[in-house]
This record gives structure tokens, C-alpha cells and sequence, in this order.
């Protein structure tokens, strides 16, 4: 029963730009993307390997800016203008004509545009010269991998985030066996969580490496 009753309370929000779990692997791009709307230009460009943390970033400051968010190879040019923008995997097919006139736009009162990326925009291709030179001058803002103070910061969220509160050796136990990426640590919060349920277990070591090793030739 009190399994069921804290399963009932769990909770799915986005963590703000304050609650942001910062460690040397993200305390630069998190300050940078916090210096909004101070942005050159009124654009910053996140850049980091999958899993890093890159839109758990934007998309809190997506919600303290009451941001606009795109994703996708298409976007209407109609979209975003005068109010800030977040478009996510921003080297991933947009079309050049609707990238060039979110960048403009980014300069009006009221916009901005936070764009994610794993490669810097000067490699982005393009076709179009005007866009060239705008991806060229773009600022970036690098994230690394997450270090053991994100992971084990993020990992006590999700597991508070589902009213969890496993005992202390938990996190350096998973710390030093799991995938070292965001989606991974919500993943095994995830399964700990359905595991614990469905043999009425609490959260050990034990539990752990059960799901670790059940789970350790998947790609979360």
C-alpha cells in the first residue's frame, strides 16, 4: 500500500534554471545561458554530446523565458517573431531560410534564441552566404558529459521526483556502473522504481545490480 500511495504523488516537472543541477561539467554553459537577455545578438548556441544535459538546460530556461520551443526539420517563419525562442537539434535539417530568419529575429525586443546542437554552428551546412556568416559569429556555450556531482545530483531529483528515498550507498554504488549520461540516470531511477513495485522490494545495492546487469546491453 504505501508503495501504491507514493507512486500516486510522483511528480514530472521541469526543474528551473535555479534548480538546475550545476558541476564542472555544465557551470559555464549554465551561466551563459542564465546571462539571458544579455546574449550577443540575442542568440547562444548550446553545444554538447547526446546526453549531456543540453535540454534539460534549455528547456528550464525555456520556461523562465516563456520561450517558444521548435524542433524539427520544418519551422513556419511565421513562428517566433518578437519573442524568444528555444530550437532544439538545431543542426539536424532545419531548412536555411527558416534558421536565417529565426537568427534576425532574435534581435527584436522581446525575442532571443537558445538553439542545442552537438556540433559547433560553424559546421553546420549551408547554402545560403547571409546564414553562413551569421552561423560563423553565433556564441556558444559548451557542455560536457555530466561529472559524478551532475550525475549523483540528478540522479537524487528523479528519485525525489518518484518520492523515493534510497539509502545513502545507492549513489556512488550507481555511480560507478551505470551509463554516465542524463536519460541513462532517469532510466535507472525508472526501472529501480518498477522493479521495487512489482516484487514489493525497497531500494538496496541488491536491487541495483539486478537492474544494472538485466539492463547493461541496452541503449536507454
Amino acid at each position: 500500500m504505501a508503495r501504491q500511495l507514493r507512486l500516486k504523488l510522483e511528480r514530472d516537472r521541469l526543474a528551473s534554471l535555479d534548480e538546475f543541477v550545476r558541476g564542472a561539467s555544465n557551470r559555464d554553459a549554465a551561466a551563459a545561458v542564465g546571462s539571458w537577455p544579455d546574449w550577443i545578438g540575442g542568440c547562444l548556441t548550446l553545444v554538447g554530446p547526446q546526453g549531456a544535459g543540453k535540454s534539460h538546460l534549455a528547456r528550464a530556461w525555456a520556461q523562465a523565458a516563456q520561450a517558444l520551443v521548435l524542433q524539427g526539420p520544418v519551422v513556419n517563419l511565421v513562428l517566433g517573431t518578437g519573442r524568444p525562442v528555444l530550437l532544439e537539434d538545431a543542426d539536424r535539417g532545419i531548412l536555411d531560410e527558416a534558421l536565417f530568419h529565426l537568427i534576425n529575429g532574435a534581435v527584436q525586443e522581446g525575442g532571443g534564441l537558445l538553439l542545442t546542437a552537438r556540433t559547433r554552428p560553424s559546421s553546420w551546412p549551408s547554402a545560403l552566404p547571409d546564414l553562413r556568416s551569421r552561423l560563423n559569429a553565433l556564441p556558444v556555450a559548451e557542455i560536457a558529459p555530466p561529472d559524478d556531482a551532475v550525475l549523483e545530483g540528478v540522479l537524487r531529483k528523479f528519485f525525489r521526483d518518484r518520492n523515493i528515498r534510497p539509502p545513502p550507498e545507492i549513489y556512488p554504488y550507481l555511480l560507478a556502473r551505470m551509463n554516465r549520461s542524463i536519460p541513462d540516470a532517469a532510466e535507472v531511477v525508472r526501472r529501480l522504481d518498477e522493479a521495487g513495485d512489482d516484487g514489493f522490494r525497497p531500494i538496496t545495492r541488491v536491487l541495483a545490480r539486478e537492474v544494472l546487469e538485466e539492463n547493461q546491453s541496452l541503449d536507454f
